[in-house]
């Protein structure tokens, strides 16, 4: 049942992410612009330069509000990814050398040997 329930969790993750690839890949398009535009407004010294800058800022930033529903996007990304972690999890544990046979009877023939 658990890994019905992995399954499940994990193909709606996997739709939502298919469905919002497009606003992911136009916001981190807008993000990079904007860190552009605003190094470019820090490096110059003209006045002008620095209002066209802003301007252009300004909308490339409407356009980055535009897409914030990539960030269901993110976060169904961030899901799928506890789901493939869940379920190699609980594939199979490995066993501890306390409990394994071979290392205590080597254990306990070494120490009959002294």
């Amino acid at each position: 049942m658990k890994k019905f329930g992995l399954l499940l969790a994990g193909g709606v993750a996997a739709l939502i992410l298919l469905n919002t690839i497009g606003p992911m890949v136009g916001l981190l398009v807008s993000l990079v612009l904007l860190y552009f535009i605003f190094r470019q407004f820090l490096k110059t010294d003209s006045i002008g330069w620095k209002i066209g800058l802003s301007i252009i800022g300004l909308i490339v930033l409407a356009s980055t509000v535009q897409h914030i529903p990539a960030l269901i996007g993110v976060a169904a990304a961030y899901v799928l990814f506890l789901v493939y972690k869940a379920w190699n999890k609980s594939k199979r544990a490995p066993k501890s050398k306390e409990n394994d046979s071979f290392v205590n009877f080597e254990k306990q023939w070494n120490e009959l040997r002294k």
